[in-house]
């Protein structure tokens, strides 16, 4: 069904069962969001929020909190979706097969926009402190909007063609913003608003921005979508939805989405920063405080009855999870349109989303020779590595899978693979002071860091232990081996110090300490943690290993060898994946919080079974 509003829905998922009301008084600081990861946990339904604790509006959450109710939202226009993705690569397969296209140009009408002179949206006005103030994790530097769509034109070209409709993060209250004046404005690298903010700077102007909250669940995908540059994102809303997008002219300088619930109107003026954060992310901890663009605020519009949708992130999954899987659902039968040669791609969520990518390639063009080294695995790595927010990944492993045998979403199975056929004095392939992803604090600064690429073909070279070997020994504060996954031996150090001389933050100290005669090195990969006790499931290990870790700098080799500016090592390959100092902290709730839902959890019914 294509809804046009949110209250439509909302009012249709209660009819069909996949959303619940809570009517008791629940504050949007912490409380909300602690019931809301509750719920998401339990695989439970979208949660309307009736009585906010000093605030007129009601709030919705976990609308994308399973994949199969994306799916139900969507479930008469996904189909077609997927039609026109492929269509936008492959304009051709209409003309190759029109019997099974001839609606396509119905369907491509409704991705233009419909310009307006009005819309519900424009019918009150409030200020920022009448929003909810949701705040999700107790260090949060105040409250933020978690489903924003910020909309922009490029100064230079614009219009709608040229527009950018992105979910970046709004901090609405707390820090140094003057209230009800200012909310801050954060956007990370490889983000299409950095493009517009940066030609109205070169043009000596400030940069028009609207940030709807609301309407359409398909404005929210929208918002997310990988689209390429030269696509804008309400086309795509348009045909998710099932109908043109309603842009009013005349309330601004930049259309305004007529129906939204919420409306922030303002600008970005050059050069004016302030210092946003920190705020709970979805690597599982905090984003600390850095200074980032001001929204100067002109006006807040919102239609009648509006309803504030809201996610939480942190350490996944989580409801960005399903955004992630329905995305791949969407475009994952293209990419071998997009970057030839690759089979699949796969931002592995349990690492952080953007930390960790896998991805099946393959060896085309030279089929009379017989080597093994992985040769255009290398060229498909540099061309994931150059898409959009791919280019965030800090790890990524590459196999040539000849057999077609892998499943890319088995992690063990795939990581069995690389391991079983790699060869660390070659195989990796390193990219030393970079950029990572802005929420990333493993490097030495914001932004900053490194790369690895482990690329894997041929035959088996090793069979993966299973077992940790009799007579291992290990250097002094370094205990309890145990076997992570086969071929990944995990370990527990002491507290990582950088004065330490056993502890220096290239561990190669540690590896210094073995010959590649030592029983461990019939582990290919060994991983140093703060406790094996937290590393008892695949996903724990995945999640230790590539956020607590900076290639460049964490990463050792045991009989490490340099040979032409290529480093490798003989025998294992060892990560540091131990709290540094420099660190972002955890995310942990809050106790007494956590106490007020188990009472609201033991009187609350319906609701109560997924508290």
């Amino acid at each position: 069904m294509g809804y046009k509003t949110l209250e439509q829905c909302v009012d249709d998922l209660r009819k069909h069962g996949h959303l619940v009301t809570i009517d008791d008084e629940v504050d949007a600081e912490l409380e909300a969001a602690e019931i809301h990861r509750r719920v998401f946990q339990s695989g439970g339904p979208a949660i309307l929020f009736n009585n906010v604790k000093n605030c007129q509006f009601r709030m919705v959450s976990n609308l994308f909190g399973t994949l199969e109710r994306a799916r139900f939202i969507f479930r008469d226009t996904l189909p077609i979706v997927k039609k026109l993705v492929s269509l936008k690569l492959d304009p051709s397969a209409a003309l190759k097969r029109p019997w099974k296209h001839l609606k396509t140009p119905l369907h491509a009408i409704r991705m233009v926009p419909r310009k307006k002179r009005t819309g519900a949206v424009l019918e009150h006005q409030c200020s920022i402190t009448d929003l909810p103030q949701l705040k999700s994790w107790p260090d949060d530097g105040g409250a933020f909007v978690t489903l924003p769509q910020v909309y922009t034109h490029n100064p230079e070209t614009p219009g709608m063609k040229h527009s950018n409709l992105g979910m970046y993060r709004v901090q609405i209250s707390g820090g140094e913003y003057e209230q009800d004046q200012e909310i801050g404005l954060h956007y990370q690298l490889h983000r299409g608003i950095g493009i517009h903010h940066e030609a109205a700077n070169r043009l000596g102007k400030p940069l028009d921005v609207n940030i709807f909250v609301g309407g359409t669940p398909a404005m929210s995908v929208a918002a997310v979508m990988p689209l390429p540059e030269s696509m804008s994102e309400l086309t795509f809303a348009g045909a998710l939805a099932g109908h043109r997008i309603p842009m009013v002219q005349s309330a601004s300088p930049i259309p305004i989405y007529g129906n939204a619930d919420f409306c922030i109107q303002g600008q970005v003026v050059d050069g004016t920063t302030k210092p946003e954060g920190p705020f709970g992310d979805h690597l599982g901890y905090y984003s600390l405080q850095h200074d980032f663009p001001v929204l100067k605020v002109a006006r807040v519009y919102h239609r009648k009855n509006a309803i504030w949708p809201f996610t939480v992130v942190g350490r996944p999954p989580q409801e960005d999870t399903r955004f992630g899987e329905l995305i791949h659902e969407i475009t994952g039968p293209v990419i071998p349109s997009v970057l030839p040669g690759v089979k699949a791609v796969h931002a592995v969520d349990i690492g952080g989303v953007h930390p960790l990518l896998l991805a099946i390639g393959s060896e085309r063009y030279t089929p009379y020779q017989t080597t093994d080294r992985p040769q255009e695995l290398l060229t498909q790595a540099n061309a994931i590595l150059g898409q959009g927010q791919l280019s965030l990944a800090k790890y990524l492993w590459i196999i040539d899978d000849t057999c077609n045998a892998i499943d890319i979403h088995d992690i063990p199975t795939f990581l069995g693979f690389a391991l079983s056929r790699v060869d660390w004095t070659r195989d990796l392939h390193f990219q030393t002071n970079t950029t990572i992803d802005t929420l990333d604090y493993s490097g030495d600064n914001i932004n900053q860091g490194s790369k690895l690429v482990i690329a894997a073909a041929g035959p088996t070279i090793r069979e993966l232990p299973t077992e940790v070997p009799p007579g291992l020994s290990l250097p002094s504060g370094f205990k309890n081996p145990k076997v992570g996954i086969p071929g990944i031996l995990v370990l527990q150090g002491p507290r990582w110090k950088a004065s330490s001389t056993m502890s220096t933050p290239t561990i190669q100290a540690f590896c210094d300490e073995f010959t590649t005669q030592s029983p461990i090195n019939q582990f290919p990969l060994v991983v140093v943690v703060d406790s094996v006790d937290s590393c008892n499931s695949v996903s724990d290990l995945i999640w230790t290993m590539v956020t607590k870790s900076n290639p460049a700098a964490d990463i050792g080799g045991i009989e490490a060898t340099t040979e032409r500016k290529h480093w490798g090592c003989k025998g294992s390959l060892v990560i540091d994946a131990r709290q540094k100092e420099h660190h972002a902290p955890p995310l942990i709730p809050d106790a007494d919080v956590c106490k007020r839902i188990d009472a609201i959890a033991s009187r609350s019914g319906e609701l109560g079974r997924f508290l």
